[in-house]
């Protein structure tokens, strides 16, 4: 017997099937997904508790006319499946490969392009009231997991969406229990009956029958607290009820003919409505499901029988667990010190924190503005906070590190993982942007260390300035180069010379973070044609060693700059500014720029994608080659 699956190319195609084949079609696109994640990697746990919301959306709704708007994206890898991506799914999150989140240039049923929590229903809500005003016939469905719930973005949409009372149908994964407390047979029954077309008949025949009778509306309120009370007693949905949605549920999120057939007994309501779904994460995968820790999150490159990776773990270390090794000796040796995240204690290592100094580490939802201005608060009392975020995150908290910290020299210090490119996650993870909006900001020490050793300098001289501080890090293992036997307070905006020649160099190399590893692998193969290169560790992008900088640049006459952030704004740009000022270009000074160009990186593999962009060793050699003989046959050199 063949696979349903392979027969569909469409969601037209899904609605062929008849509805008692739906639970086979499930099963069959968990093993395509457990199969997929097993090579490529993925964000397995949240697609697997999802497939039965996909499903029977897409059997129900017609997409594209009817808009699927996703939070994150993690919960779409099944829609993927269904919207004529089946035969490429298999190279999602490889370079040239389908994306790992929705994408609108990828597919017409990829409603709205995510990779950051909780926008799907303010997106959605654009989405139906941009057709209210143009004609254009169709519903929109925003699907929500509940950790987004922890947005505010997520309650700011839901606020405007009930005041304006349009007819979007937000629902509600939750696939944690954390807003369940009520569940069981006769809230199942109450949920039944709150969405049934009876429940909904009687609703506007009782509403309208009132409004035309004298203290009807006086009526109609006693009925509504009634039923919210009711609500109240045996459902979590008093909350979305007080901010104008009808509420439906819980249901059960991996029943997919109950959900088809709530989904169109909704598909009649009028006005905003929220299901809510309760579903587990990980669903039909046994490893996936006993990871308590994020039942199978980000679970990659395993071997489907057990669960287990097939990868060798590196000898060395990853960025990630030596920072956060590094961060909890700093805690073990100041009580002042405490962790801030916002969902990703995993991600961001923190785990580590949190299970010895539980009381001194927060991971505060999906949260990134709160967690900056709450790592304000803390140090307006002499608190010492580290707020660790992805360098793509933090980019939700710009407001809160301008105004709440640096404005008032908070001494807050931002690790930012991630810094630089991801690999697989692609253009909504890079950390392209993090060098050029911290540098702008006054008051801010921005440092780029080039190594793990440097890595535990950054965060000790962080911890010891009086104001705001920010290192980044890159994803990815470490250099493996030896610890110093205790971490150093680094004088701030001084850089070092990590590669020096004797006399006049023919170019210096001006690098700011771990691109210093690729830089001396390129002057040493520089210096075996005859060509001599100094190399400059900035350790800062603000405050930068000015002096140290301009005097190797005049020494060479020729500077290459090198980072793994964008061009624009970044720390190149940072150099030509005090090149420019100090009268070096208009000296003559030859000056070229290597970093992540103007453009959204998509994913792929980081080597690969560091030498398409000429910042390996070879790139930046090559780059040398060029300044030095253009300005040659210049006459220059």
């Amino acid at each position: 017997m063949g696979r349903l699956l392979d027969s569909i190319d469409s969601p037209a195609d899904l609605k062929r099937l008849p509805v008692e084949d739906l639970p086979r079609l499930c099963q069959e696109i968990r093993d395509e997904i457990i199969q997929t994640c097993a090579r490529n990697g993925g964000h397995l746990g949240s697609s697997l508790g999802a497939v039965e919301i996909n499903v029977a959306l897409h059997y129900v709704y017609s997409s594209p006319v009817d808009k699927l708007v996703w939070d994150v994206g993690h919960q779409a890898y099944a829609h993927k499946l269904l919207t004529g991506r089946r035969e490429r799914f298999r190279t999602i999150r490889t370079p040239g490969g389908l994306a790992g989140f929705p994408e609108r240039h990828e597919s017409e049923h990829d409603a709205f392009g995510v990779g950051h929590a909780s926008t799907a229903i303010s997106a959605a809500l654009g989405m139906i009231e941009a057709k209210r005003m143009t004609g254009e016939p169709g519903k929109v469905v925003a699907i929500v997991g509940d950790g987004a719930m922890t947005g505010g973005v997520a309650f700011e949409g839901l606020n405007q969406a009930g005041y304006l009372g349009r007819d979007l149908l937000v629902v509600l994964n939750d696939n944690e229990m954390s807003i369940s407390p009520n569940v069981g047979a006769m809230s199942e029954w109450f949920s039944k009956k709150f969405a049934s077309r009876t429940y909904n008949r009687w609703r506007h025949a009782v509403k309208d029958f009132l409004s035309h009778v004298p203290k009807g509306p006086a009526a109609i309120e006693i009925i509504r607290h009634g039923i919210n009370a009711t609500k109240a007693l045996v459902t979590p949905g008093i909350l979305f009820e007080g901010l104008g949605f009808h509420y439906v549920g819980p249901v059960d999120g991996h029943d997919v003919k109950g959900l088809v057939a709530t989904y169109q007994k909704l598909a009649t309501f009028d006005g905003p409505v929220l299901l809510h779904a309760i579903t587990t994460k990980g669903k039909g995968y046994e490893p996936a499901e006993s990871d308590k820790a994020t039942r199978g999150h980000g679970l990659s490159f395993f071997d489907v029988a057990t669960g287990k990776p097939v990868k060798k773990p590196s000898a060395t270390k990853g960025y990630t667990d030596l920072f956060a090794e590094a961060l909890c000796e700093e805690m073990e040796h100041d009580p002042r010190v405490v962790a801030i995240t916002a969902a990703m204690l995993e991600g961001t290592g923190l785990i580590k924190a949190k299970k010895r100094f539980p009381d001194r580490t927060y991971d505060v939802g999906i949260a990134e503005q709160h967690a900056v201005t709450f790592a304000a608060g803390l140090a307006c009392e002499g608190v010492r906070p580290v707020v660790a975020i992805y360098s793509t995150f933090l980019q939700r908290a710009y407001d809160e590190i301008i105004h709440d910290v640096a404005l008032q020299r908070l001494p807050v210090t931002f690790a930012l993982d991630r810094g630089g490119l991801v690999g697989a996650d692609g253009k909504t993870h890079q950390g392209a942007f993090d060098i050029a909006y911290l540098r702008c900001v006054p008051n801010l020490v921005v440092m780029a260390p080039a190594d793990e050793n440097e890595l535990r300098h950054a965060l000790h001289t962080a911890l010891h300035h009086d104001g705001p501080a920010a290192f980044r890090f890159p994803r990815g293992t470490a250099e493996g180069v030896a610890l110093d036997a205790a971490p150093q307070v680094l004088q701030i905006g001084k850089g070092r010379i990590a590669r020096n020649v004797a006399g006049k160099p023919d170019v210096c190399v001006v690098s700011l973070g771990t691109t210093l590893h690729a830089a001396l692998d390129a002057a040493n193969a520089l210096a075996a044609d005859g060509l001599h290169a100094t190399v400059v560790d900035a350790r800062f992008a603000k405050p930068l060693d000015e002096e140290l900088i301009s005097a190797e640049a005049q020494r060479a006459g020729r500077v290459v700059t090198v980072e793994e952030g964008c061009l624009a704004g970044g720390f190149g740009a940072a150099c030509l500014e005090v090149f420019e000022t100090r009268g070096l270009v208009a000296s003559g000074l030859v000056v070229r720029r290597l970093g992540l160009p103007d453009a959204f990186i998509t994913h792929g593999d980081q080597g690969k994608q560091r030498a398409e962009l000429g910042l390996d060793a070879s790139g930046i050699a090559r780059a040398c080659r060029e300044i030095v003989g253009a300005r040659a046959k210049r006459g220059a050199a």
